[in-house]
């Protein structure tokens, strides 16, 4: 049925793209849903906390932010008309909760006795739980020499498994394997023990739902719970700074250039997929590599524009001095202007990165096709998509360490000094484990020693942000280097900060 429906709405290629941002869109619309019932607990408990939370959702950065998720969900709601295999994805999501690692421990009992002096093994069964399709690992340890099998036999039929004393056994699933298990739900196993004495068995079952892919949903859905309950409690823990926010977002986000740049942003990445890079299949590397590069270069120009014209101008202005005589302290300002920015930048960013992740799964359709080669899978499309996505999470946070200190030099400097320092900071922050690495090798020379290790000290290395070059050749990049990545940029943004707020403390407004 799924299939028909497919064909008459568009060529087999159109799922295999789409499949993953539906899986977006699905989690779009969970998120979206776990908001709507945090909101209906909230008004019900107090109708005025339910209109304050409405009314902070229609204001300010946080209003695009909800349109974004809402046409991702309508997808989400739609898509499955057009994605490969809904029902199998639909099953597996609600499958996951489900799943993981279960160790189970059971005692066989040892072989019997022969008329002829000898031991003849006993088969027993054991009650076990899991779908075969799921199982993606299965470890064993015994005691004693076993046999494992998933249907009973007799006599001398090779056994599934063979599992020596003292030795760990381990299965894992390979997709050109046979898989011993039936898809269905498995009830047994049958051991037979070879040993003398009793066995200690002990199976480690790890599973996986049958497509795997499906973890971006509830990720996405974890994004965006988290993007609201952030800004909710921002507007409420820090009222006054909120207020300087919201105008300074507003005021940005209806400046010429950030429509500029997202329409310019956009339409670049969508030219990146046609370019012809001449590298013998692998312009996949190449289309991540520059879109990367482009997303976090236009947020930059963005914030560091913002900066200026927010802070800078508004100090010259005299329009700080106005806001200033309300009941705002200036670190409210300060930190007010860095969060509008930041949000305003952080609405580009969202869309910019939508449309990039929609053209790299696009991208190995493009290329399947042009090259006339067969049809690709819908998971490699997926794959591709969800790998950039950590890069996008550096660039993002590279972006607001050079806003933090875009924001630091606005506070005393105009705008174009401001575009001057923050690339040539960028520069240096590039180059600093070369220049580290030049200072070490030329150890003899003192002042290259001494510039190399300043920068090294002073100056974030904004290179240890930059892994382009691990997302285009298809490295994992785990969560624990994410981890300390973000540590890394909330340290420099802190310091970043603390710098703003000292050299606005004592600026004369007047």
């Amino acid at each position: 049925m799924a299939d028909s429906i497919l064909l008459a709405l568009g060529p087999p290629w159109v799922g295999v793209w789409l499949t993953p941002v539906w899986i977006l869109g699905i989690g779009a619309v969970l998120g979206l849903a776990v908001l709507l019932i945090m909101w209906g607990a909230c008004a019900v408990f107090s109708r005025r906390l339910g209109a304050a939370i409405l009314l902070g959702l229609q204001e300010g950065p946080l209003w695009p932010i909800f349109i974004i998720a809402c046409f991702l969900a309508v997808f989400g709601l739609g898509g499955w008309l057009v994605a490969t295999e809904p029902r199998e994805i639909l099953d597996s999501l609600v499958r996951y909760p489900f799943v993981g690692s279960t160790v189970q421990s059971f005692e066989v009992a040892a072989s019997e006795a022969n008329q002829d002096g000898g031991r003849q093994a006993t088969e027993e069964a054991i009650e076990v739980s899991f779908l075969g399709r799921e199982l993606r690992e299965l470890r064993i340890d015994s005691d004693q020499n076993i046999e494992v099998a998933a249907q009973p036999r007799a006599g001398l039929t090779s056994p599934a498994f063979s599992v020596v004393a003292g030795e760990t056994f381990q299965w894992r699933r390979t997709a050109q394997g046979v898989n011993p298990f039936p898809d269905e739900q498995v009830t047994n196993l049958y051991v037979r023990n070879l040993g003398d004495d009793a066995a200690n068995v002990q199976f480690t079952f790890v599973s996986r739902p049958e497509h795997a892919e499906v973890i971006a949903a509830p990720a996405t859905a974890l994004i965006i719970i988290a993007i609201f309950l952030f800004y909710m409690a921002q507007r409420a823990v820090f009222p006054k700074l909120s207020a300087v926010a919201i105008s300074t977002a507003k005021s940005e986000m209806a400046q010429p250039l950030f429509l500029i740049n997202v329409i310019l942003g956009v339409v670049l990445l969508w030219l990146f997929i046609f370019i012809p890079y001449y590298t013998l299949g692998e312009d996949i590397k190449m289309l991540k590599n520059s879109g990367l590069t482009l997303v976090m270069v236009l947020c930059i120009i963005q914030s560091i524009w913002a900066a200026s014209n927010s802070i800078a101008d508004e100090i010259e202005g005299k329009t700080a001095l106005t806001v200033l005589s309300k009941p705002i302290s200036r670190w409210q300002f300060i930190l007010g202007k860095y969060a509008g920015i930041m949000w305003a930048t952080g609405v580009m960013f969202l869309i910019l990165s939508i449309f990039f992740l929609i053209f790299v799964a696009y991208k190995p359709v493009y290329d399947s096709r042009e090259g006339g080669e067969a049809d690709i899978i819908w998971q490699l499309t997926h794959y591709e998509m969800v790998q950039t996505a950590p890069g996008l999470a550096l660039a993002f946070m590279e972006t607001a360490v050079l806003a933090a200190i875009s924001v630091a030099i606005s506070t005393r400097l105009p705008m174009m000094a401001n575009f001057i320092l923050c690339f040539s900071i960028y520069v240096l922050g590039h180059l600093t484990p070369l220049m580290v690495q030049s200072a070490v090798v030329n150890e003899a020379f003192e002042p290259v020693v001494f510039v190399g290790r300043l920068i090294a000290t002073v100056f974030p290395v904004l290179e240890n942000l930059n892994i382009q070059a691990a997302i285009a050749g298809g490295e994992e990049v785990p969560l624990v280097y994410l981890g300390w990545a973000f540590v890394y940029s909330l340290i420099y943004g802190v310091i970043a900060m603390l710098l703003a707020l000292a050299l606005f403390e004592d600026r004369d407004l007047a």
